[in-house]
């Protein structure tokens, strides 16, 4: 497949070596915006404050509080801009181009103070080992336009997929968001169980925000682009805590497998791409581990689910 033909696909080429500098520096300015809206909002379950959303152009973190005003900050990955937004009507943005992580955050927060909205945040990356301070991190800088748009319509097929999965779900149930620690695109379901306390040893992340985030029975699941042990993008499943079983669960597609390292189910984002019926095999997968996870869990699926065919036919 040739580059054009590659951009033109519902669900495009994301080889993970032809973009690695640019999802490393896009994994850091992700961290500068998400940190903005933690230092901003007040704490939800789970840390569901903290994520972004997918949009038809990128990535937002949705209003945030400041004062009597709110502001947003959009990534958009069509016409490369990241912009800031205020209640008042005011508005400010740069191009997304190649820049080092110290550039990229100093015109955030210089943006910011022309708008005046004074945030301040903390510097130090999340859940990356050997952290290098935002104002000091001049390795990270690459921004390939294209591969960053690529990136954002994988977010936003998989968005789709991952909301019509979770509309089969009547229990407790996160939105579908973009945590920027990992970062990943998750949706998790809830038994509605307190679970054991969470090890922690996440690095660069209290413990006390690990254990308050699996604080209950969980089966989670999204879209990584992929890094360090697997370095491609995937589709992952798991259940935490993990039933006894759930490894050698029976599950679909036939591609997928369970990764003892990561102790989650992988399905290859290549391998789906190429199937018949990319968003059938990915369905397949979300479907039959969360079955494997509840079931080997005994959750109440019958109080839990609907049936996904069942449609309100008037309000």
């Amino acid at each position: 497949m040739d580059l054009a033909s590659a951009d033109s696909a519902a669900w495009p080429e994301l080889p993970f070596e032809a973009w690695s500098d640019t999802r490393a520096a896009l994994h850091m300015w992700t961290q500068v915006v998400g940190k903005i809206r933690l230092a901003q909002c007040h704490w939800v379950n789970h840390s569901w404050h903290v994520t972004l959303y997918v949009t038809a152009r990128g990535l937002t973190t949705s209003p945030i509080p400041h004062g009597n005003r709110t502001f947003q900050i959009d990534f958009d990955f069509v016409d490369h801009r990241l912009t800031i937004q205020s209640s008042d009507g005011r508005s400010g943005s740069f191009a997304l181009e190649p820049q080092s992580v110290a550039t990229f955050y100093s015109r955030v927060m210089g943006t910011l103070r022309a708008l005046d909205l004074d945030v301040r945040i903390r510097t130090l990356p999340s859940e990356v080992a050997d952290p290098v301070s935002f104002d000091r991190d001049e390795a990270h800088r690459a921004y390939d336009p294209a591969y960053a748009n690529r990136y954002w319509r994988v977010l936003a097929h998989a968005d789709r997929i991952l909301k019509q999965f979770r509309a089969r779900f009547i229990g407790k149930c996160s939105p579908v968001h973009y945590f920027w620690g990992a970062p990943a695109l998750a949706v998790t379901r809830f038994s509605g169980r307190r679970a054991p306390r969470h090890p922690g040893g996440i690095p660069n992340l209290p413990d006390a925000v690990t254990r308050e985030a699996y604080s209950h029975e969980v089966s989670s699941c999204g879209f990584w682009a992929g890094g360090g042990q697997v370095p491609y993008a995937v589709f992952y499943s798991y259940a935490y805590p993990e039933p006894a079983g759930f490894p050698a669960a029976a599950i679909g597609p036939a591609s997928a497998f369970y990764s003892a390292d990561l102790h989650e189910f992988i399905l290859p984002y290549e391998a789906m791409r190429q199937s018949s019926d990319p968003d059938k095999t990915l369905l397949e997968f979300l479907q039959s581990t969360y079955s494997a996870a509840a079931n080997l869990a005994k959750w109440d699926r019958a109080a839990l689910e609907r049936d996904p065919f069942e449609k309100v036919q008037e309000l």
